[in-house]
């Protein structure tokens, strides 16, 4: 390999390097949002990292003349691979310059590296789960990134292509220009579910209820209306506890809809968020020292007009029947309220005609079209 050495990371400054790359490769890249440091400081801490108990993962960093050009992280979820009947390792989290020796060597590296524990395909972008950032963007390079998606240079795909890998998925994102009222098929579906089925709306800060109980019913409602959906494996116990210790305190309830039944069962849930990307921009991933108050005006106070519609889900027994419908007649109003101008949804697969023909009243723009490659190794 000309001048290339990957090495894993195994130290302090190797995780440095690891963290801090990104900064370096879009320095000059106004259309990229950085994840906040200690985000990505979790992947080395096995103690905070509860997919260790079922996964391999190894972070790496490509290195010419000791001074870092690249990085990727090679996973092998054992679990997915059981439930999806493969024998796949997954690349995630990969950077690098426009220079295809770099490029070459991280792939091949977790190639090998894939190979020790038998594997015999190799796909990604991927995450540990499908909660994760995904998918390589293959256009629309003009458009800001969100905090929930993986933005990347024009020439990453361009090197994805020449290394032999072809398309496995994509994805795209909905973005839609919030209207000033419920359009009337929504609203009219809406009435009818709550009338007709017994279904309402109610909120993490409802008076009376258990927020975590809620909140954990969501979690494991999403890990049902997922399960068929590529790539995903269920979220167990001790991930859904770190993922609401970590995201539960910035949600705003009022933007949580979750519809019940009768018997006070969670059979719906969106998640929403108003947009963080400006905020995170501001921080250049760092917390400390001005980072966390650029967090809290975009939470609290500030709002950016744009919301990030990050999960949707309903049960599989109540999927088709116009529960979706109340999320739209609850939300709209209250984003209205808040002075949000746009809506944006994280990645939907391309092929889900069930998931992105609910938007069709909203007059949709499909923008952000995200790839999965897959190659045999």
């Amino acid at each position: 390999m000309p001048n290339i050495d990957v090495r894993k990371v195994s130290c302090r400054k190797e995780q440095d390097y690891f963290v801090c790359l990104p900064k370096y490769i879009y320095e000059d890249c106004p259309q990229w949002v950085p994840d906040l440091d200690r985000d990505v400081r979790i992947l080395f801490d096995r103690r905070s990292n509860p997919e260790s108990e079922f996964c391999h993962i190894q972070p790496f960093v490509a290195y010419r003349n000791e001074v870092p050009l690249g990085r990727i992280v090679g996973i092998v979820n054992h679990r997915a691979n059981e439930r999806w009947q493969q024998r796949v390792v997954s690349f995630g989290q990969i950077e690098f310059i426009d220079d295809p020796d770099v490029s070459r060597a991280l792939i091949e590296t977790v190639e090998r590296w894939g190979r020790t524990f038998g594997m015999d395909t190799l796909h990604g972008p991927m995450g540990v789960t499908d909660f994760d950032k995904e998918g390589m963007l293959i256009d629309d390079f003009h458009l800001t990134g969100t905090m929930s998606t993986i933005y990347n240079h024009d020439y990453y795909p361009r090197h994805m292509e020449a290394l032999g890998f072809r398309k496995e998925v994509d994805w795209v994102q909905i973005r839609i220009n919030i209207p000033d009222k419920t359009p009337a098929r929504y609203a009219r579906t809406a009435q009818y579910v709550r009338e007709q089925m017994g279904l309402c709306v109610i909120k993490l800060d409802t008076p009376g209820i258990d927020k975590r109980h809620y909140a954990e019913q969501v979690m494991r409602l999403f890990n049902e209306a997922y399960r068929p959906i590529f790539g995903f494996a269920a979220l167990s116990e001790a991930q859904i506890a770190a993922y609401l210790d970590r995201y539960l305190p910035i949600l705003d309830p009022k933007m949580v809809p979750i519809v019940i039944n009768e018997q006070h069962e969670v059979v719906g849930a969106a998640v929403t968020i108003g947009s963080l990307t400006q905020a995170l921009q501001k921080t250049g991933g760092r917390l400390w020292p001005t980072g966390w108050w650029h967090l809290l005006k975009a939470l609290k106070w500030r709002h950016e007009d744009t919301v990030e519609m990050l999960l949707v889900g309903v049960r599989p027994d109540y999927q088709g029947m116009g529960v979706n419908a109340l999320f739209f007649d609850d939300l709209i109003p209250i984003y209205n309220q808040l002075g949000f101008k746009w809506a944006e949804t994280g990645p939907q697969l391309e092929d889900n005609v069930r998931e992105l023909s609910q938007w069709k009243p909203l007059k949709p723009e499909f923008v952000k079209r995200r790839r999965c490659y897959i190659k045999k190794i």
